[in-house]
C-alpha cells in the first residue's frame, strides 16, 4: 500500500484594448489586439490552449522537448490539465495564471506545460491517477508538479492564487533542500499508478455465468436513488452506459426492479434541468441529487450517448417522449456543433460574459415580458415559483410532470399544450439567441465522433428514415478524409492542428461505429475497416501481461494506462471486447471469440464487486449468461427485413443481413433468386428458414 505524506501540504491582464481612430470622412482598418504577453501556447489549435496563449505564465504545450528542458536546466515541470469547457479551470487562470507575480515564481522555477485533457487524454489519465493515489480524489483543473523524468511530487485542481503560491514555494524549496527525498517519494508515486494499471488475467470460462451477473447487480442495487433515479449521491450523471445495460438485463432477466429504474432515471433526466428543453441536448451533469440544476457544459460524447439510450428505451417502453428527445437532440447537435467539414465539434462552455449558465437561465420578470398572457401557465409547467430560484434571482427551467399528465391537471389536450410550448420555444429561442453565446471548442475528436456514428445508426435502426443514417455516413466519410491515415488514426482534428495520436478509445469506438454501419448497411467497406482497426489495435496496443489493451501506443509517459474501467464514456477495453465478440461472429472466428472471453472472465471479480463501473463489460457478460442469437437476414428483401427485425428490442441478438450473394458464414449458400429467408442460429445451430418476421421472433423465444 503506497503511504503518502505530502497530502497535509495545502491543497490549495486584463488583456488591452486597442481604441479604434478614424481620420474624418475615412474607415479604419481594425488592428489586431496588442498583448502585453504571449507564450508557445499561441502556435496551438485547441480553444483550451490557445485561452492561455497570452498569460505571463511561459506555457509550453506537451511534449518530449518541454521535458528535455527541465532535465537541462533541473527544473520541476508544473502540468496543469483541463479543457475549454471547464468552469474552474476558467476560474483559476484569471484568478491566478493572468497574475504576473505568480507566473514569476512560475517561470523562474518551474517549466510549465498546459494540457488540453480532450486532446491528450493519456497524460490526463496518468496524472488524474497520481492525484487520486496522493489526495484520494481528482477533477479539473487538474495541476501536477513532477520531477524532470515526469515523477509526481504534488497534485491538486483548484487553487486560489495565495494557495497556489505557497504550494508553489513549498514544493520548490523541498526540491532544492532535499531532492533525494523528493525523488524517493516521486518513484512511490509512479509504482502506484503501475500498480493500479496492473491486471492479473483470469482464464475461467464458468465465471461468465447469470450467478455472477445476479451477484453483481444485488451488490449495485442498495446503491439505487429509488426517489430521483440515477445512483444516490449529491450529484448527479446521467451515464447512459449503466442505463443501457440495465435495460437489457431487466429485459432478459424479467427483472422488474431494474426495468422501473431505468424508466424512472430516464423520465427524471428528461424533466429535469440537466436536459435543455428548449433548445435540446443534455447539460454534463446535475449539482444536486434531483437533476435540477445542471454544470451547463454540454459535451458531443453525453448527447451522442443518450441519442443512443433514448431510442433503445423508446423500442422498450414506446414513450413518445423519449422519440422527442432523440431528435431534439440530434437537431440542437447538428445546429449548434456540426462543423462545415461534416465532423462534430466537443463541446460547448458553461460558461458565458464570464458566469456560468448566463446564457441558460432566466429571471421571472424577463420571463413575463418575452411571454405576456403565456407566462401564467409557462411557470406553471416550468415550476416558476418563489422558492425554486435558483442563484440571483434566476431559474433553472425544470419540470414536476410530463405532458399527459400536466395537460390533464390545467383542463388542456396534450395536442394544445404541445401549441403553447411551440410558441413559448419560439418567443425565448429569439430572446436567447440575442445574448452573448457560450463558446465552442471547435475540435474535433475521433472518438467522440464515433460515438455520435453509433447513436445515429441506433436512431434509424429504432425510428427508420433515412436522414440520420446518411447524417451518420457523412461522419465516417469525415473521419475517413481527416482522421484515417491509412490504418492508423489521429485522436483530434482542426484546421492546422498537430496532433498525431491516437489513442484506444478511437479505435475502439470507431470500429464498433463501423459494424454497426455494417448492420444497417450491409456495406463491406464497413466491416473490412472494423477488421483493420482491430488488427492495428492488435498490433500496437496489446498488453501481454494482462489480455488487455495499453490505452496508447508509445512507452513515453511514466507508467502505462490500461482503463478497464467505465467512465462517463465507456471502458476501451469493454468496447474492444465488444468488437471481437462481434466480429467473431459475423466471420465465425473462434480465436477472436477466445480473446474476447479471456477478457471478459478477467473482469468478472470487478464486475461483481463495482457493477457501476464495470457495467460495459456486464453487458458483454449478458451475451454469455443468456442465449446470444444470430439472425442473419439473406435475400433481395433483406433490408426492409431487417429494418422491421429491429423494431424489436433485441438485446442479446446479432441481426445482419446481405441483399446479395456472400461469401461470409453467416450468409454463404443461403441466398435464393425467389425469396428472403430469415435464419435464427446460435452457436453455429439454426433453425429451419422462416419468412417473416413473426415466425423469426417466435423461433427466437422458444430456441
Amino acid at each position: 500500500m503506497v503511504q503518502l505524506r505530502i497530502k497535509d501540504i495545502l491543497s490549495v491582464v486584463l488583456l488591452s484594448m486597442v481604441v479604434l481612430l478614424g481620420a474624418c470622412k475615412q474607415v479604419s482598418e481594425p488592428q489586431e489586439t496588442v498583448h502585453p504577453y504571449t507564450n508557445a501556447l499561441a502556435d496551438e489549435t485547441s480553444p483550451y490552449l490557445l485561452q492561455h496563449a497570452h498569460n505571463p505564465v511561459n506555457w509550453r504545450p506537451w511534449s518530449q522537448d518541454a521535458l528535455d528542458a527541465a532535465e537541462k536546466e533541473d527544473k520541476l515541470v508544473l502540468v496543469s490539465i483541463g479543457y475549454s469547457s471547464c468552469h474552474w479551470c476558467h476560474v483559476m487562470e484569471e484568478e491566478t495564471f493572468e497574475d504576473v507575480e505568480v507566473a514569476k515564481i512560475m517561470n523562474d522555477n518551474f517549466i510549465s506545460i498546459k494540457v488540453d485533457r480532450e486532446e491528450r487524454p493519456d497524460v490526463d489519465q496518468v496524472y488524474m491517477t497520481a492525484l487520486q493515489l496522493i489526495n484520494g480524489n481528482g477533477g479539473w483543473p487538474l495541476n501536477v508538479i513532477t520531477l524532470p523524468n515526469g515523477k509526481p511530487l504534488y497534485g491538486g485542481t483548484y487553487h486560489t492564487k495565495e494557495q497556489w503560491k505557497q504550494v508553489l514555494v513549498k514544493i520548490s524549496d523541498l526540491y532544492k533542500e532535499d531532492p533525494l527525498k523528493a525523488s524517493e517519494y516521486a518513484d512511490m508515486v509512479a509504482e502506484g499508478i503501475s500498480e493500479a494499471n496492473r491486471i492479473r488475467p483470469t482464464v475461467d470460462p464458468s465465471n461468465l455465468s447469470v450467478d455472477e451477473l445476479r451477484a453483481s447487480i444485488e451488490n449495485w442495487k442498495p446503491f439505487w436513488d429509488m426517489a430521483d433515479g440515477g445512483d444516490k449521491g449529491s450529484q448527479k450523471f446521467m451515464i447512459p452506459v449503466n442505463l443501457e445495460f440495465l435495460l437489457g438485463y431487466a429485459n432478459l432477466s424479467a427483472d422488474e426492479a431494474a426495468l422501473s429504474h431505468v424508466k424512472l432515471t430516464l423520465d427524471k433526466m428528461a424533466l429535469g434541468g440537466i436536459y435543455d428543453d428548449l433548445g435540446g441536448g443534455f447539460f454534463r451533469y446535475s449539482t444536486d441529487s434531483h437533476w435540477k440544476v445542471p454544470h451547463f457544459e454540454k459535451m458531443l460524447y453525453d448527447n451522442a450517448q443518450a441519442i443512443s439510450l433514448y431510442s433503445k428505451a423508446y423500442s422498450v417502453f414506446k414513450d413518445k417522449q423519449y422519440k422527442d428527445i432523440v431528435f431534439e437532440t440530434i437537431n440542437f447537435l447538428k445546429q449548434n456543433m456540426r462543423d462545415t467539414l461534416g465532423g462534430y465539434h466537443a463541446a460547448i462552455d458553461a460558461d458565458s460574459e464570464g458566469e456560468e449558465g448566463k446564457y441558460y437561465v432566466w429571471r421571472e420578470a424577463d420571463l413575463k415580458s418575452v411571454l405576456g398572457n403565456g407566462f401564467d401557465l409557462f411557470a406553471a409547467y416550468y415550476s416558476i415559483l418563489p422558492g425554486n430560484v435558483w442563484e440571483n434571482g434566476n431559474h433553472v427551467l425544470d419540470r414536476l410532470e410530463d405532458d399527459s399528465s400536466f395537460a390533464e391537471g390545467h383542463g388542456l389536450t396534450v395536442s394544445q399544450l404541445k401549441e403553447n410550448k411551440a410558441e413559448w420555444r419560439r418567443k425565448l429561442m429569439v430572446a436567447r439567441g440575442k445574448r452573448v453565446a457560450p463558446r465552442v471548442d471547435d475540435k474535433m475528436i475521433a472518438s467522440w465522433n464515433a460515438l455520435l456514428i453509433k447513436a445515429l445508426v441506433d436512431a434509424y435502426t429504432v425510428f427508420g428514415g433515412d436522414e440520420q443514417l446518411q447524417e451518420a455516413e457523412r461522419i465516417y466519410q469525415f473521419l475517413e478524409v481527416h482522421c484515417i491515415k491509412e490504418n492508423d488514426l489521429v485522436h483530434s482534428f482542426k484546421v492546422g492542428s498537430k496532433q498525431k495520436e491516437g489513442f484506444l478509445e478511437d479505435y475502439a469506438y470507431l470500429a464498433d461505429a463501423c459494424l454497426k454501419l455494417y448492420g444497417a448497411t450491409f456495406d463491406q467497406k464497413y466491416l473490412e475497416r472494423a477488421q483493420r482497426l482491430t488488427r492495428t489495435v492488435e498490433d500496437y496496443f496489446a498488453d501481454g501481461a494482462s489480455g488487455l489493451y495499453r490505452y496508447s501506443r508509445g512507452g513515453e509517459l511514466i507508467a502505462n494506462i490500461i482503463k478497464t474501467d467505465d467512465g462517463v464514456m465507456p471502458s476501451p477495453n469493454g468496447v474492444m471486447a465488444h468488437n471481437l465478440f462481434q466480429i467473431g461472429h459475423l466471420l465465425y472466428d473462434t480465436d477472436l471469440l477466445e480473446k474476447s472471453k479471456r477478457m471478459l472472465s478477467t473482469m468478472v471479480p470487478l464486475i461483481v464487486e463495482a457493477a457501476p463501473s464495470y457495467a460495459h463489460w456486464n453487458e458483454l457478460l449478458l451475451h454469455h449468461a443468456f442465449p446470444y442469437f444470430e439472425v442473419a437476414v439473406v435475400g433481395s428483401d433483406a433490408g426492409k427485413l431487417v429494418k422491421a427485425l429491429n423494431q424489436n428490442y433485441l438485446p442479446n441478438a446479432l441481426v445482419v443481413g446481405s441483399a446479395t450473394k456472400s461469401e461470409f458464414p453467416l450468409f454463404k449458400d443461403r441466398y435464393f433468386d425467389d425469396a428472403t429467408f430469415i435464419y435464427v442460429c446460435r452457436e453455429t445451430t439454426c433453425k429451419l428458414p422462416v419468412t417473416t418476421v413473426e415466425k423469426a421472433m417466435v423461433q427466437i423465444k422458444n430456441f
